[in-house]
């Protein structure tokens, strides 16, 4: 079976908005450009993505409301002297790994993980201001223009992270704020992104030198901290150099000096999520014991996070996915209500839901579970789960169409709906994945050569030659023996004829079947 691309409907998404290509001025740098993608185009990219992108990444970080409008009163205090009007939103992200990004249109995030590193709010609004320029100058535009999601460039963050990325988990349009947030952007960007991020800073009073310290504790933390949630995440899309800290520098002193730092400000606001941090560094070691295959240190320390962190939904999921690994989905399916009673708006908890409902064959309420994760992130598990069910409700329409939604994935759900698909359907259109061409031997015997398209093995396949003897037209079945391996192809003699020069035959592959292994 030809495998779908995972870029297919990305690609159809970019290339519409190729039509509509004009010369603008960029609104921070002054500069000509050409714009592929219009304004409108740009806001509109961002704003579809803006949520599913978060899921992705964690969630939206709710545990202190507090908080979340101190960054967004930051975010708006620059946004206010930014070069570009566009509906800026700042949100903070449920997720440990470092990192901030920024989508096209001024959607922009900050991980939870980033806030405890900073120690100012000047720092913070380094961090912001940086993104903003990113939003406002067009950067993730323009890196679309140039083809790099198109061609695949731009690749997702691994999932082997200190903390949980879902990236890997998304199909259809929401694969394109997958690659978005995920961008590398080129050192001419991160340069213009920290210069007018300075000054931005400068505007709205803060301390410009603050990028300065930023960057040399980023440089010194990427030499010297053995950290791969700090590789997977800021470091990876925005890489910290000495060369950035002189730029920082040099661009400093063209600033005024005056300006807040606002560091008591600062640990006041991030106060209790100082707090909560030993609570997520035992999460985190909970999550990467469970991927280790290590339940018993896994359920010791999520047990610990859940104490530490009360009503915190993340430590609850994990719990439940601790049990689920133990094969206890009745004991999963509680800690997973106990999480979407405290964050019904994270789809993973509805996702994982599904799965435990499905484990105890509760099917009606596990299509209800995954259909509500899908309203929150379409992912290929999801589709999956609903392609099961169908399966088992006997409706082979439905299950193919939500099993081809699913193997738009490169990952392993992907990969299962594949196997599914090719199962319900190799039996009754074999010609789909099966190649067939068929000659004479010297003695007239019917001979033909079956190439096998699909990665699975296929047995039991049974052609049907028809053929004319005499005046009357005539059906013949041969069952061949033995079985096709994945991409092999195989001549068979199938003792069929002899046939006069001339005579006219047909052969067709009636059926085959998937051969399953265990």
């Amino acid at each position: 079976m030809r495998k779908r691309s995972r870029l297919a409907p990305i690609t159809a998404t970019c290339c519409a908005l190729l039509a509509s290509a004009a010369c603008t001025i960029n609104p921070v740098t002054g500069e000509r450009q050409l714009a592929l993608i219009s304004a409108e185009d740009e806001v509109a990219i961002g704003s579809g993505q803006y949520l599913p992108s978060q899921q992705m990444q964690g969630g939206e970080y709710r545990r202190d409301p507090a908080l979340s409008q101190y960054v967004r009163d930051v975010g708006s205090r620059l946004a206010a002297v930014s070069d570009r009007a566009l509906p800026y939103e700042f949100v903070i992200i449920n997720s440990s790994v470092p990192n901030a990004w920024a989508l096209p249109g001024g959607k922009i995030a900050v991980n939870r993980g980033l806030l405890v590193e900073l120690g100012s709010e000047a720092e913070l609004a380094a961090v912001i201001g940086h993104e903003i320029v990113h939003a406002a100058a067009r950067h993730g535009a323009q890196a679309m223009q140039r083809g790099m999601l198109l061609q695949g460039a731009v690749l997702i963050a691994s999932a082997a992270t200190r903390d949980r990325d879902y990236s890997g988990l998304a199909v259809g349009a929401a694969g394109l704020g997958a690659q978005l947030i995920n961008m590398r952007h080129g050192r001419e960007a991160e340069l213009e992104a920290d210069v007018y991020g300075m000054r931005y800073m400068s505007r709205a009073g803060y301390d410009p030198r603050a990028a300065v310290e930023l960057q040399q504790t980023f440089v010194r933390l990427s030499q010297n901290r053995d950290d791969r949630g700090w590789l997977a995440g800021l470091f990876a899309s925005h890489p910290p150099s000495a060369e950035r800290v002189d730029a920082n520098r040099a661009t400093a002193q063209t600033l005024p000096a005056a300006g807040t730092l606002g560091r008591d400000a600062y640990a006041r606001a991030t106060a209790s999520l100082r707090r909560d941090l030993p609570g997520y560094e035992a999460l985190d070691r909970a999550s990467e014991a469970l991927a280790a295959g290590d339940p018993e240190l896994a359920r010791r320390e999520a047990t610990s996070a859940a104490e530490l962190l009360r009503d915190e939904a993340q430590a609850e999921a994990l719990l439940g996915d601790i049990e689920m690994a133990a094969n206890r989905p009745g004991r999963a399916l509680g800690h997973y209500d106990q999480a979407l009673s405290l964050n019904d708006r994270f789809f993973y908890y509805q996702l994982a839901k599904g799965h435990a409902h499905l484990a105890f064959e509760q099917i009606g309420a596990a299509e209800t579970a995954y259909r509500a994760s899908l309203a929150l992130l379409p992912t290929a598990d999801a589709y999956l789960g609903l392609g099961r069910i169908a399966e088992r409700r006997g409706d082979r329409n439905t299950a193919i169409q939500e099993y081809s939604r699913a193997a738009e994935s490169e990952g392993a759900a992907g990969a299962e709906a594949r196997r599914a698909l090719v199962r319900l359907d190799l039996p009754e259109n074999p010609e789909r994945y099966l190649a067939l061409a068929s000659t004479l031997d010297s003695g007239g015997l019917l001979v033909v050569r079956i190439e096998n398209r699909t990665e699975f093995e296929v047995g039991s396949i049974q052609l049907v030659v028809g053929y004319i003897e005499g005046d009357r037209a005539r059906l013949a079945r041969r069952l061949l023996e033995g079985t096709l391996a994945p991409g092999a192809t195989r001549t068979h003699a199938t003792s069929l004829g002899p046939f006069a020069p001339g005579t006219g035959y047909e052969v067709s592959i009636e059926r085959a079947e998937v051969i399953e292994r265990q």
